[in-house]
């Protein structure tokens, strides 16, 4: 009947109708239309927003961009403790004295050596631990918090702890290669130019061990394990698993690892000051810690202009490390399974399909 198809229509329009407000209230909407609710959050809750990102926006405001920009238009003044009343423009002439000094060369050297001979070591140490950790064997977790432990430690403190134990006198390194028989007589570790750039790497390595370590398990214990099990029942070897499954893997984790500790290692100057200072004659100062010492010669100007330096490759590093966190890992992850069944025909389409 038409009339009884009215009234039950009015009715379910009737019972729908609390539920619709109800479910709008719910959402956040005051039963006005989404435009409402937008009006809303773009006055109060932007508003809100606002206030509790007000402070930090002011803090990095004023005690980061600030010194930055006020330090950077030094690099383009005569800016010296020595004569203060003359302050005035003079363009790259402080660049030019950077590339005219004579430790230049000698410090441009040894950043080079700082970086690679520290990345490498730590890359490939830091690699072997974090497989070795991966497996499950007794007090595993306490071997993990040993060895995570350094990474919580001052890179000034760990520099003064190895300056004591590479001191020619008392130092326990001498001590121990004599009781060794490897060497005769104690060495001048810091106090040699042949040997002491080799000292600093040496604490380096083993401060750096630890980050690589942490990145690299965390990588690992994200590889399922039906791969491995495919593997194995297709007869690979540990190398092959090694180079056609788990580097694939967690390729992107190694290479922004990789990029990030380049930027830090070049931006440490605290172990080679607790260590050496920069000596002896120049041969472990690295770009910064080369900008703090003409810092502390009261040349303001000069050390401006290196910071400057410093800041342009550091940004060029900084510009990989974001084009490098664009691929996702989960991705890379698939892609780095399935070239792993296209290098090796004998894992089978079962480690592909695992």
């Amino acid at each position: 009947m038409p009339g009884t198809d009215s009234s039950a229509a009015s009715k379910a329009a009737s019972e729908v109708t609390p539920q619709t407000e109800a479910t709008a209230k719910a959402r956040g909407g005051r039963g006005h239309g989404p435009g409402r609710r937008r009006r809303e959050f773009t006055t109060r809750r932007g508003l809100l927003i606002a206030g509790f990102m007000a402070p930090a926006a002011v803090f990095v405001a004023v005690f980061i961009y600030y010194p930055m920009v006020a330090g950077s238009q030094m690099a383009f003044r005569n800016w010296n403790l020595t004569d203060l009343t003359d302050t005035s423009w003079v363009g790259l002439k402080n660049f030019q004295d950077v590339f005219a000094d004579p430790a230049w060369t000698t410090v441009l050297d040894n950043t080079l050596v700082w970086v690679v001979g520290s990345i490498v070591p730590q890359l490939v140490i830091g690699f072997a631990i974090a497989l070795w950790l991966r497996r499950r064997f007794p007090f595993r977790g306490l071997y993990q918090a040993l060895i995570f432990f350094p990474w919580a430690i001052s890179g000034f403190l760990i520099g003064i702890l190895f300056r004591w134990m590479f001191n020619s006198e008392f130092g326990v390194v001498n001590d121990l290669l004599q009781k060794a028989g490897l060497i005769d007589e104690p060495i001048a570790w810091l106090a040699d130019p042949q040997t002491a750039m080799t000292a600093v790497l040496i604490a380096n390595i083993w401060y750096g061990v630890t980050f690589f370590a942490i990145m690299i398990l965390a990588a690992l214990q994200s590889i399922p394990d039906e791969l491995y099990e495919a593997a194995a029942l297709d007869g690979a070897g540990k190398a092959r698993t090694l180079f056609q499954i788990t580097i694939p893997y967690i390729r992107t984790t190694l290479a922004l690892t990789v990029l990030l500790r380049v930027i830090w290692i070049f931006n440490f100057p605290d172990l080679i000051f607790g260590m050496t200072g920069g000596g002896p004659n120049n041969e472990t100062h690295i770009v910064t810690t080369w900008m703090i010492k003409i810092t502390q010669q009261g040349d303001y100007g000069k050390a401006s202009a290196v910071g400057l330096l410093v800041v342009a490759v550091l940004l060029v590093f900084a510009v990989f490390f974001l084009l490098a966190t664009r691929e996702k890992q989960p991705a890379n992850g698939r892609r780095g399974a399935r070239g792993g069944g296209r290098g090796g025909r004998g894992f089978g389409k079962r480690g592909v399909k695992a």
